[in-house]
């Protein structure tokens, strides 16, 4: 998947980011059980779910932040989604809010977590992930 400089609003050239199609792939390739990975795994997850509802994505950066997807929408709309296992401690609500509250426009922005109570926050909607994947 390519990047896309969202200040600049042009997709870079370098550091792209690869996804599996099937997950379990990546333990038979390391021949190992992947489970502190979680977060790599769920952000996988999403991006498959992500490419499911036919949106085209990329990788955003912004601001010496990154944003996990940059989507368009069947519809031609954009998002921007932002995916971490939990929220367990301050640092990584500040990290993960943080990269979505620096895009400077007024698409939605989406936190996607495990976390079951969830709090918005600057405009960002922060939703629990698998009642998002349960979503038609």
């Amino acid at each position: 998947m390519c990047r896309f400089d969202l200040k600049g609003k042009k997709q870079l050239a370098t550091q792209e980011k690869y996804y599996l199609v099937d997950v379990g792939l990546l333990n038979v390739l390391t021949g190992k059980e992947r489970t502190t990975d979680r977060g790599h795994i769920l952000e996988n997850i999403v991006y498959l779910e992500l490419l499911r509802r036919g949106n085209k994505i990329w990788t955003g950066t912004a601001r010496n932040a990154e944003v996990d997807f940059v989507c368009k929408t069947p519809t031609g709309d954009i998002e921007y989604y932002q995916v971490a296992w939990e929220m367990s401690n301050e640092k990584t609500v500040e990290r993960e809010f943080g990269s979505l509250e620096k895009i400077n426009d007024n698409y939605p922005k989406y936190l996607l977590t495990t976390d079951s109570f969830t709090q918005d926050r600057n405009g960002v909607k922060n939703l629990n992930v698998f009642n998002w994947l349960l979503e038609l």
